[in-house]
Order: C-alpha cells, then structure tokens, then sequence
C-alpha cells in the first residue's frame, strides 16, 4: 500500500512538473502572439488534461485572438465551470465581452479580472476599454495607467491613455506619451496622428515638421499629414519649402479650395503675387464663395500692380 502511494505521489508530482513547464510554453507563445501555435498546444495538452481549466483559458486566448469567439466563449465558460476564480479566464472574458459590444457585462467582468489579479496589465486595459465606454474618461485613464504599470511596453494602452489625454486637451502630456510609444515602436501610426494634432496645437513646428514627415512617408497617401507637413514648414518660416510641399496635396485631393488658397497664401507671402492670384484664382473656380481666396486674389493683384508702377 506504500509502495502504491509513493508511486501515485511521484506521478502526481511527475504531472505538476510537466503543466508548469506547458504553462511556461503556452505564456510564452502568448507574448510572441503565436496564436496558432498556442490552439495547437493546448489542443493536444487538453487530450492528456481534458479537465485542465488553465488550459482551457489559453485555448479561449488563443481562439479569441484568431477570432473565432464563439468557440473562444464555450472553451472560456469550460474553464470557469473548473475554477471560478481563474483570472485567466475572466480576463478573456471581458475581453470577449468587448469584442461582442457587451459593455455593461464587459465592465462587471474586468472587475474580477481585476480583483483576481492586480497585476495583470490586460485585465487593466479591458476595464479602461469597458470604462471609456460609459464615458467615464478619469476612470478610464486610472485603468490605462494601472496597465502600464505592469506592462510598460504596451502600445495599445500607450495610445488609450494619449486619445484621452487628447481629449481633455492636456497637449503635453500627450507628447510626452507618444514619445514613449514611438521609442517602442517608431512607425505606430495611431502616436503619430496623435503626435501631429497636439504639435500643431501647442505650435511646435519644428517637432510638427519632423513628425508630420514621418508620417507622410509611412502614409504616403494621407491628406492630414501632408497637410501639417506644409502648415509645419509654414509655422517655421519656411515657405519655400512649403510651397514645394504643397505639391503633393493636389495629387490627393482635386479639387480643395482650401488647399489651392493654403498654396495661395504660401506665394503670396514669397511675394510672388501673380503666381499667388493664380492659384487663389482656381480656388475661386472650386467654391466662388470662398472669403479667404477672394481675400488673397485682391491683395496680390493690388501689389502686383503696385509694382509694376514702381517700374
């Protein structure tokens, strides 16, 4: 009889190793947002441990996130019918909770995410999500913070708190913030966006310029960069190089009023007024109710004439 018991602890102790060093595997897989990998893992791990409710959590992480979340939920209720209070688990499930627009049952189970494991940065980051969705931007941001806290290196909660910062118009703060996910990834898209609005705010065209650059040429395509790029040049003085930049713009959108008088105003101020009444002139063509084009036109024409009597 001690000889049995010796051996089923051995075993016991045999199969405790053996999840850790599966647990390890699947975290790991997880954080490389190995997905796929991860289904396999515990697809097979789940045929030796059909009653583990770890793995089933990861089973449910891993089919969220490949996006099957019908399949993703039944795994997840699998697992909490094993352990009620796996935080796993209830971190996916308010994360399924935001995926399916659940919001009230979204926030209700961040909360127990979030009692279960205080540490956990993405039990944070999908109470900030659920928050934000009642409007509650202050509590929002706590959360945003909090998932920071334990996960320094998250973009996506970089950019969370930077669009609520945004918002209640703290300009600085916003900067500082996007630096901070521009040093973990330089070409996110969101912090340059972010990046731009807020430069272009406090006047900081230098940095505004800089940017505004970046994110034209990793955006090829997008008017809004484009545009500060040219209104970043302008801010410096740089008209010249406006002007040039403005080129790009007329490429993207046709016909802009806006736009051609921008360029109207850049040759206006290069004193170059009949190219400057020109261009306000096609501004006109677009919208012939234009006050800023019109205002344009009549101060290059009057100074161009006024030069030519000069002559």
């Amino acid at each position: 009889m001690d000889e049995e018991h010796t051996t089923q602890s051995q075993q016991s102790m045999h199969e405790r190793e053996d999840k850790k060093v599966l647990y390890r595997y699947m975290v790991e897989l997880d954080n490389a947002a190995q997905f796929n990998d991860l289904l396999a893992v515990t697809q097979q791990a789940l045929e030796q441990y059909p009653n583990d409710a770890y793995t089933l959590a990861y089973k449910a992480r891993a089919l969220q996130k490949l996006n099957l979340l019908s399949a993703a939920t039944i795994a997840n209720d699998q697992a909490l019918l094993l352990d009620t209070n796996l935080a796993l688990a209830w971190i996916n499930r308010s994360g399924l909770h935001l995926l399916q627009k659940k919001f009230t049952e979204a926030l209700r189970s961040s909360q127990r995410a979030v009692e279960l494991a205080p540490t956990a940065a993405r039990a944070w980051a999908n109470r900030g999500v659920a928050l934000l969705n009642f409007g509650d931007m202050p509590a929002a941001l706590y959360a945003f913070e909090h998932s920071l806290l334990y996960d320094a290196r998250s973009t996506f909660a970089l950019n969370m708190k930077t669009d609520i910062l945004l918002k209640a118009r703290r300009l600085n703060e916003v900067v500082t913030t996007t630096q901070r996910t521009l040093a973990i990834d330089p070409t996110n898209r969101e912090a340059l966006t972010f990046a731009v609005t807020a430069l272009r705010s406090l006047e900081r065209y230098e940095e505004l310029r800089d940017v505004a650059h970046m994110l034209s040429q990793l955006v090829p395509t997008s008017v809004f960069a484009r545009e500060n790029l040219v209104r970043a040049l302008r801010g410096m003085g740089n008209f010249e190089e406006a002007n040039e930049a403005c080129e790009p713009l007329f490429s993207l959108v046709l016909d802009s009023e806006r736009y051609w008088t921008l360029k109207a105003d850049t040759l206006y101020r290069l004193e170059r007024y009949r190219e400057a009444a020109a261009a306000a002139d096609v501004a006109l063509r677009i919208n012939t109710e234009y006050p800023p084009a019109r205002r344009i036109r009549e101060k290059s024409l009057q100074l161009m004439y006024q030069r030519k009597k000069k002559r």
